[in-house]
């Protein structure tokens, strides 16, 4: 029987253990979210993010900048908030227009304030076994959820299809770290049917809508489905559910199943910045006694 892996559930759950942290805390965690366009799946993110922030007594600020906002003063806006003292967590809501360079944006936000744990230095301390400030909301979610669901990756043939920055590489590091055995597909795999019908737990991740099939799939798989996207008017992943749920022993349903603990985990991560920026005070306090 299907099991159903229930994010919205657990992002709940998750929710009250952080405002009873938030409770605790010597000074309320403050999250800055940059928004650069008027696409309307930004807006609505950065909505669902404001949401979440507020039913754990985070306190959560958009700024909102013209499209045509120049790569220099959307870089000032984060310079100004790393030196700002009530400012823990800054994100950049994804995508910038084209004539910005993300790479550049995302990397002169303070490691120390990286809510969604794409700065090169997190990044790089995840990829070389150190602990990083922050990791990437969505990965840390799939594995927040496996967890969830008392999956032992330890051992487990994993294949992750898609091989972006965000999703695909860093889950790959992180069931690595687990003891799975990892395989990574792509646009340019061949076959990849051979790679999926052999895989214990699959994670979807191409911006395709049901690009995996139940004919890709064995029997007792696990499939973590990380798409959202529309198709015949209705929201739909990167696995064609109808098809696969039926041969999965735990699948993620769209909507309802990873996108919850992207935002949960970035919440997360807020309140642990938080938590290092009060620490970091108190460090610099003793040692200025």
């Amino acid at each position: 029987m299907t099991n159903i892996a229930d994010g919205k559930a657990l992002a709940s759950k998750i929710y009250e253990q952080i405002s009873s942290e938030v409770d605790g805390l010597s000074k309320i965690p403050m999250l800055v979210v940059i928004i650069t366009n008027d696409n309307e799946a930004g807006q609505i993110y950065v909505r669902n993010k404001q949401r979440a922030c507020e039913k754990t007594g985070i306190l959560s600020e958009t700024i909102e900048l013209d499209a045509n906002v120049s790569e220099k003063e959307l870089i000032g806006n984060i310079l100004k908030l790393n030196k700002d003292e009530l400012v823990d967590a800054i994100l950049v809501q994804l995508p910038l227009p084209p004539h910005i360079d993300t790479e550049r944006v995302l990397n002169a936000i303070s490691p120390k304030k990286d809510a969604d744990g794409f700065h090169y230095i997190n990044a790089g301390k995840m990829f070389t076994g150190q602990i990083p400030n922050t990791v990437a909301c969505t990965p840390k979610g799939i594995i927040r959820l496996l967890d969830e669901y008392k999956v032992k990756l330890e051992g487990l043939n994993a294949v992750v299809i898609g091989r972006s920055n965000i999703v695909g590489k860093p889950i790959a590091q992180l069931l690595l770290q687990r003891n799975a055995t990892v395989t990574m597909c792509h646009s340019k795999t061949k076959n990849i049917e051979t790679f999926t019908k052999n895989a214990d737990l699959i994670v979807c991740a191409t911006g395709q809508p049901e690009f995996l099939k139940g004919d890709m799939v064995k029997d007792g798989v696990i499939v973590i489905d990380v798409g959202i996207s529309r198709k015949d008017g209705k929201l739909c992943g990167d696995v064609e559910f109808e098809t696969v749920a039926p041969k999965a022993s735990l699948i993620t349903p769209v909507p309802g199943g990873v996108g919850p603990m992207t935002v949960a985990m970035l919440v997360q991560n807020t309140l642990d910045l938080t938590k290092k920026h009060i620490e970091d005070n108190q460090k610099k306090y003793i040692t200025f006694l």
